[in-house]
């Protein structure tokens, strides 16, 4: 009798145990996102009578591409953070005659203007002067075209040859 009454009271604690498990310090859980990730930034992009290839570059393939419905994407993006309950965001594009002509779903476009920053550095390279390989330097022995030669610059006067300067 007290084996089955400790047993039913296991049975009846156990659930309370799942509770307690999630919320242990120092147990990690994982992020776990699926789908196409979709965010605002995007949809801003997104302009009417944009061509499908163009969509594509911004949006990348979508996650469900209908084979009755060629003119129908759709975009499904789910989160769940940490064990926490899980965000569903879904995007769906129509096009009429390969031209966006429409979006549904959990994001609008906005109407301002979309500026972006450039993240690009330009940096000018110094030219170098590089030494022969032997290789060029045998292939250099046997050809009939005549050797190029790099010539450090010379002042403007010297250039002109204005023989009436100083030297």
């Amino acid at each position: 009798m007290k084996k089955s009454v400790f047993v039913l009271l296991l049975f009846l604690a156990l659930p309370g145990c799942s509770t307690l498990l999630e919320n242990l310090p120092g147990v990690y859980t994982l992020d776990i996102e699926q789908g196409n990730i979709v965010n605002q930034d995007m949809v801003d992009q997104l302009r009417p009578n944009m061509n499908k290839r163009q969509v594509l570059y911004i949006m990348g393939s979508p996650m469900l591409v209908d084979a009755l419905h060629k003119n129908r994407w759709d975009y499904i993006y789910s989160k769940q953070p940490g064990g926490q309950a899980r965000v569903q965001k879904r995007l769906t594009l129509f096009f009429k005659d390969e031209k966006l002509s429409s979006l549904q779903g959990d994001f609008r476009p906005s109407s301002k203007p979309v500026k972006f920053e450039s993240k690009e550095t330009t940096i000018d390279v110094p030219k170098r002067d590089l030494e022969k390989t032997l290789w060029e330097i045998i292939t250099g022995w046997f050809s009939d075209e005549p050797e190029l030669q790099v010539h450090e610059q010379q002042a403007p006067s010297e250039k002109s040859g204005d023989k009436s300067s100083p030297s």
